[in-house]
C-alpha cells in the first residue's frame, strides 16, 4: 500500500544532510511507561497544591499577554535566580535558557565554532559531543583517574596537549556522581586562556559543605557556572537552566541567542519555583540518604560503584549490562544504560522507587548468575511484567 504521508517516499538518506550528521540519531532517551522511572535523574517528588495554584495563577497572568512578545531579557527571571545564588551576583551576571542544554550551547556558539576546540573528561555527560557537532567546535577528551576522579595534574596536562578555548568540567559528574575539587578549577583557569565552564547541574545534592565554583567568579572573568532547574527543583518539564559568569560572557550570549528565546509562561514558572525554592528544595536530604543507602547496598552485594554526589549512582562489575538493564525494564525498573562498559546508572527516587529497584536487582542477579553477587536476606522477588521497547541512550536532558 502506498503511504499517503506527503514526502514519506524519502528517506533521510536521500537528503543533502550535513555529512557529519549522517548516521546519527536523534537524543533518545527511553521515555517508557513503566511503574519506576529511574533513568534521568528527575526529582521524583511532584509540586505541593499551594504550588501548583500558586503556577496556574502566574501562567494565566502570562496568558494575558500572549499576544506580545516576553522580555527578551528576562530581566525579572534573572534578577531572581541571583537572588537564590547570592555571591554577590546580579542580574547582569546570570543568563537563563531552555534547560542548560541551550545554555551550553550559547556558550558554544559564542566561544567555540570553526577552528576552535572544546575539552572535557571522560567519561562524561554525553551530550558535550553534540553541542560540539552541532556548533562546529572540535571536541577533544583526556580521562579521568580510575576512580573516575578528576586531579590538578590530569587538566594541566589535558590543556597543555590540547590547547582548548573551551574547558568543560562537570562536578557533581555525569554519570558517575563524582566531585571535582576547586583547586582542579583554579589549576584549569590558570593552564588556559580560554573559557573555563564548570557545569554544576547536580550542586544542590553535593554533600553539605562542599564549596560551588561560585567563590571564584569574583577573581576570575573566564570562568562561567552552568546550573540548571530540571534537578533539585523538580522542573524538569519547565525547562529553565541557567549560567553565573562576568557580564561581558553574558553579553557573548546574548549575542548568539535566538530572538525572545525563553517564552513568557516560561519564565513564569521559573520565578513561581525560585519564590517556593524552601519548599521544592526540601526533597534533596532525602534523596542524598536514599542515595548513600542504596551505595551501601550495592557495595554489600559485591558491586562496583562510584562515590556519587549527585541524585544517582553508577555502579559495575556487570559482564552483560545490557542483560541486566533488559532484566529490570522487564520487572517495571527503567534505570539507565551509561557510563563505561560494564557499568549502569540508576536515579535515586522515593524509598518505595529504591525497594523496587532492589527487589528486582536482587531477582535479576540471582536469575543471570551474576558474578560475585551476595544476596540480601532482606529483598522479595516480583513476577516480571510486560515487556517494553528499548531505544538508544544519550544523554539526559537539562
Amino acid at each position: 500500500m502506498t503511504s499517503t504521508v506527503p514526502g514519506a517516499a524519502v528517506r533521510l538518506a536521500d537528503l543533502p544532510l550535513r555529512p557529519e550528521l549522517r548516521g546519527e540519531e536523534p537524543y533518545g532517551a527511553p521515555q517508557l511507561d513503566v511503574p519506576h522511572r529511574l533513568n534521568v535523574n528527575e526529582n521524583p517528588y511532584p509540586p505541593s497544591a499551594a504550588v501548583l495554584a500558586d503556577l496556574a495563577e502566574a501562567v494565566t497572568g502570562a496568558g494575558a499577554g500572549l499576544n506580545r512578545y516576553p522580555d527578551r531579557e528576562a530581566w525579572a527571571l534573572r534578577t531572581d535566580l541571583a537572588r537564590y545564588l547570592g555571591h554577590d551576583l546580579g542580574a547582569e551576571n546570570v543568563w537563563a535558557a531552555n534547560g542548560s542544554n541551550e545554555v551550553m550551547t550559547h556558550l558554544l556558539q559564542a566561544f567555540g565554532g570553526p577552528g576552535r576546540t572544546v575539552l572535557s573528561f571522560t567519561p562524561t555527560y554525553s551530550m558535550y559531543p553534540e553541542y560540539a557537532r552541532n556548533t562546529y567546535t572540535r571536541y577533544v577528551t583526556s580521562p579521568r583517574r580510575d576512580d573516575f576522579t578528576l586531579d590538578v595534574a590530569t587538566t594541566e596536562r589535558a590543556v597543555a596537549e590540547h590547547q582548548p578555548d573551551v574547558v568543560l568540567i562537570t562536578t557533581p559528574n555525569n554519570p558517575t556522581g563524582t566531585p571535582t575539587g576547586l583547586d582542579v578549577v583554579r589549576a584549569a583557569l590558570a593552564a588556559t586562556s580560554g573559557v573555563v565552564v564548570v557545569d554544576e547541574a547536580y550542586q544542590e545534592f553535593a554533600r553539605t559543605g562542599t564549596p560551588s565554583a561560585l567563590t571564584l567568579l569574583a577573581h576570575h572573568p573566564r570562568l562561567v557556572v552552568s546550573r540548571t532547574m530540571s534537578k533539585a527543583f523538580a522542573l524538569a518539564g519547565g525547562r529553565l537552566g541557567y549560567l553565573a559568569a562576568a557580564p561581558a560572557v553574558v553579553d557573548a550570549c546574548r549575542i548568539v541567542r535566538l530572538p525572545y528565546h525563553l517564552s513568557a509562561t516560561s519564565q513564569a514558572v521559573a520565578r513561581v519555583a525560585l519564590a517556593h525554592a524552601d519548599e521544592l528544595l526540601s526533597q534533596v536530604d532525602a534523596l542524598r540518604t536514599e542515595r548513600d543507602l542504596l551505595v551501601d547496598w550495592l557495595r554489600a552485594r559485591g558491586l562496583a560503584v562510584a562515590d556519587s554526589d549527585a541524585n544517582f549512582v553508577l555502579f559495575g562489575g556487570l559482564p552483560d549490562r545490557r542483560a541486566v538493564w533488559e532484566g529490570l525494564l522487564a520487572r517495571g525498573v527503567l534505570i539507565r544504560e551509561t557510563g563505561p562498559a560494564g557499568w549502569l546508572r540508576v536515579s535515586a527516587g522515593t524509598p518505595l522507587e529504591m525497594a523496587a529497584f532492589r527487589t528486582a536487582l536482587s531477582e535479576v542477579a540471582e536469575t543471570q548468575g551474576l558474578p560475585g553477587w551476595r544476596p540480601d536476606p532482606a529483598s522479595r522477588t516480583t513476577p516480571p511484567t510486560t515487556e517494553h521497547p528499548t531505544g538508544p541512550e544519550r544523554g539526559d536532558p537539562r
